[in-house]
């Protein structure tokens, strides 16, 4: 009796394919007919079962079923792929004639516009930026500064302190120092920065910068520091706010003299943030004490020199007008934008 191959089932495959409506459902009939287990594959298993003169012709058969099957399957698979390639180029569509989303860039931080103004002021007068390290010995930022250990400078609440002789610098004025030790006169320097103080309220912070300067040589007087800070102010803050010296002490330099401008809040009429005095301190400044010279390794009686030191975040406030030293350090973007 002659056994017959089997292909019952198969005659649908082409509807099948024709009516995959996406590509994973197109995947399902190829596995359905092609899988390991599938219809067509299946027929490779009824081969052994044939009289050996039909299994040639029935091989062919089956051969001729799946090349008719990939045709088709390939036809559909090229279909569905354009397809889904234009549903994907429709909804992805971009308008290239539209304008497009705004780029908002960052600003520059109003203390660091202040920092560079300061610097470009200085620097336009003929001071050269000089700069130190952040974590000084006491011999640096205090003995060579004509502070000795019983100053109340050195208390354990103005100063972090790392260790005995270690801490954080409390001024920039070590970079003073560090540069006459390297140069001899004339040197002419400003040295800006950050420092370090056990503060903080409305107008001080723990961290804040400071700009310091230094100028050398064998005949400065004081007149030209009176000169050169009146200039300052001026360019940082108009032609027509007034300055005025008044005497004061530091341990480094005498004479000495705190330096004040009109109040640019109140135009000198006199407000809260004045104290009603129509004044502002700004910075505070004076002749390099002989002193200081000494420890360096100048000539005391050849030398002639003034320093002046003020804060950053001070500057800013005065020139924003500005009453909390803190908003500077929030990074309030409300606040950074006025900027």
């Amino acid at each position: 009796m002659s056994i017959q191959l089997d292909t019952s089932g198969l005659d649908s495959f082409k509807t099948e394919i024709a009516e995959a409506s996406s590509l994973e459902e197109l995947y399902n009939v190829k596995v359905k007919y092609l899988g390991k287990k599938g219809l067509i594959s299946g027929l490779n298993k009824q081969l052994g079962k044939l009289p050996p003169e039909e299994r040639k012709d029935a091989g062919q058969r089956i051969g001729a079923l799946r090349a008719e099957f990939e045709e088709h399957h390939d036809a559909r698979e090229s279909t569905l792929k354009q397809e889904e390639k234009s549903r994907k180029l429709e909804s992805e569509f971009i308008d290239i004639t539209m304008p497009g989303v705004p780029f908002k860039g960052g600003g520059i931080h109003p203390v660091t516009r202040v920092y560079d103004e300061i610097v470009d002021i200085f620097t336009s007068m003929g001071f050269e930026v000089a700069l130190g390290p952040e974590v000084e010995s006491d011999f640096y930022n205090f003995e060579a500064l004509n502070i000795p250990k019983e100053h109340p400078a050195r208390d354990m609440q103005d100063t972090f302190y790392i260790g005995e002789e270690v801490l954080m610098r409390t001024h920039t004025s070590p970079v003073q120092v560090r540069t006459m030790l390297k140069e001899k006169p004339p040197v002419k320097i400003i040295a800006p920065g950050k420092v370090y103080r056990c503060d903080s309220d409305v107008t001080h912070t723990p961290m804040f910068h400071q700009v310091e300067g230094l100028l050398v040589d064998d005949k400065t007087t004081f007149g030209d520091l009176k000169g050169t800070l009146t200039v300052f102010i001026k360019r940082m803050f108009g032609d027509d706010v007034p300055v005025r010296f008044r005497p004061s002490f530091f341990p480094f330099t005498e004479p000495s003299a705190e330096v004040d401008m009109g109040c640019v809040i109140c135009g000198g009429k006199g407000c809260r943030v004045c104290s009603h005095t129509g004044w502002l301190e700004i910075l505070g400044s004076g002749m390099v004490d002989p002193e200081v010279y000494k420890h360096v390794g100048y000539d005391p009686e050849g030398c002639r020199g003034y320093a002046f030191g003020m804060g950053i975040e001070r500057i800013a406030m005065l020139k924003y007008g500005i009453d909390d030293l803190r908003l500077f350090f929030e990074n309030n973007l409300k606040f950074l934008k006025q900027f």
